[in-house]
């Protein structure tokens, strides 16, 4: 499992021309779910992702959490983020797990994350999606389970 995390101030996300999901400070993570990853994969990731202290203090030192500063959470699924670009030029995605298997790791994740009892807004699995990403910093990190 693979989650690009991105310090927004503010992110929302489209299907077909109607917002679906928005949220102000946080993080917008694109979650990445591969064959073989297994709900303690999501577990280790979400728990990482909760507490990885990338907000900053008074001093500009990334000594806060998204839990310790109350942030919110867009959870994007993103299967290219699996992209095996090593031969050719076009990307393969076959470490990508299958859509069905995806779909219910992708769902307990977002579960797993509600539970911190912060305001968490998804995308839409297997949509076409247009995202609004106001990155703060740029912060950017890719956490690996």
């Amino acid at each position: 499992m693979k989650a690009l995390l991105q310090r927004v101030s503010a992110a929302a996300v489209s299907v077909n021309g109607v917002e679906v999901g928005r949220i102000g400070p946080g993080l917008c993570v694109l979650v990445g779910i591969a064959s073989g990853d297994l709900e303690r994969d999501a577990d280790r990731l979400a728990d990482k992702m909760l507490n990885l202290r990338v907000f900053a203090d008074d001093a500009g030192k990334f000594n806060y959490s998204l839990i310790d500063i109350k942030g919110e959470v867009l959870l994007v699924s993103q299967f290219t983020l699996l992209a095996d670009t090593k031969r050719g030029r076009r990307p393969c995605f076959t470490e990508a797990a299958p859509p069905a298997r995806a779909a219910q790791l992708f769902e307990y994740f977002v579960v797993r994350v509600r539970a911190s009892g912060l305001a968490v807004a998804t995308g839409r699995f297997q949509e076409h999606m247009h995202l609004e990403i106001h990155n703060d910093g740029p912060v950017t990190i890719m956490l690996d389970s």
